[in-house]
């Protein structure tokens, strides 16, 4: 199976990896805007060549899209465009809803399949590609009754061949949710680093006293811009729907210290604590 990969960051390379070592893929061909991006992944043997898009989706069976979700409303058109009625089109979007929205009327929507390959890393580039990234976790297909059944079919084999688990969901709904469990906790990690630069200037101090807490929730605020500011501006309102909620909670926080109200506060942890009944270790 030919697996064209176009951009060829952490989960594009992650897949490629993956997708090779499951036996899915026998060759690979790779396309990305940066010419440093192509070059490194052709030198880590992430992909067998690089070519520019029109030809990697001329020889691909299967064309994987893993560009920031500002890019993918304009590429999946120019792709569907270009592609034969035997050839599949996926993404890897965070967002699903523009997606589906500018593909909606295209005449060969029924071969694309919406995905969202729900792992990564707080790291970019394709030096950032790891194997086994997608193993035991979680791909969300959306609008499926829009594709070809024999489309998802191929869809579903490829991403069981990197051991992932399938969830469906409509694309509003998928937007919803990945709001809450996602892409707030983006947000906060980024508040948590920009708070701490601010009220702690003695950056060596940072270092020698981030313990594993500290490291683990501002871990995120170490992601690439380019490709969070497109997910927050097309998930906008739901992402200012869950972030009301997070400051009003945070202020109850603020509030009971004031007061100096442990016993809330106490409440207050031991309700946060029943997370843990359903993010079970």
């Amino acid at each position: 199976m030919k697996i064209g990969v176009i951009g060829l960051g952490l989960i594009g390379g992650s897949l490629a990896i993956g997708l090779r070592e499951s036996g899915f893929a026998t060759y690979l061909i790779g396309t990305d805007l940066n010419p440093d991006h192509s070059a490194k992944a052709l030198a880590l043997g992430l992909v067998d060549e690089v070519l520019p898009l029109e030809q990697n989706v001329a020889l691909a069976d299967i064309i994987l899209v893993t560009t920031p979700v500002d890019t993918l409303i304009k590429l999946i058109p120019k792709i569907l465009g270009l592609i034969r009625p035997d050839q599949l089109v996926l993404d890897a979007g965070s967002t699903k809803q523009p997606i589906i929205e500018a593909v909606e009327n295209h005449p060969n929507r029924a071969r694309f399949v919406a995905t969202h390959p729900m792992a990564g890393t707080e790291y970019s580039g394709p030096t950032a590609a790891i194997a086994g990234l997608f193993n035991g976790k979680r791909c969300v297909f959306c609008n499926t009754e829009s594709s070809d059944m024999d489309a998802v079919a191929q869809t579903k084999a490829l991403y069981a061949s990197l051991g992932m688990k399938i969830s469906y969901l409509e694309a509003a709904d998928h937007d919803l949710h990945v709001a809450y469990i996602s892409h707030i906790s983006h947000i906060a990690s980024f508040a948590l680093a920009l708070t701490v630069l601010e009220k702690e200037r003695q950056e060596d101090r940072i270092f020698e006293l981030a313990g594993g807490g500290f490291s683990s929730t501002a871990r995120l605020a170490k992601s690439n811009a380019d490709t969070w500011v497109p997910i927050f501006t097309q998930n906008r309102d739901n992402v200012l729907d869950v972030l009301d909620e997070f400051i009003n909670t945070v202020s109850q926080f603020r509030t009971i210290l004031i007061k100096k109200d442990f016993k809330r506060f106490d409440e207050l942890i031991r309700q946060a604590n029943d997370i843990g009944r359903i993010l079970k270790d």
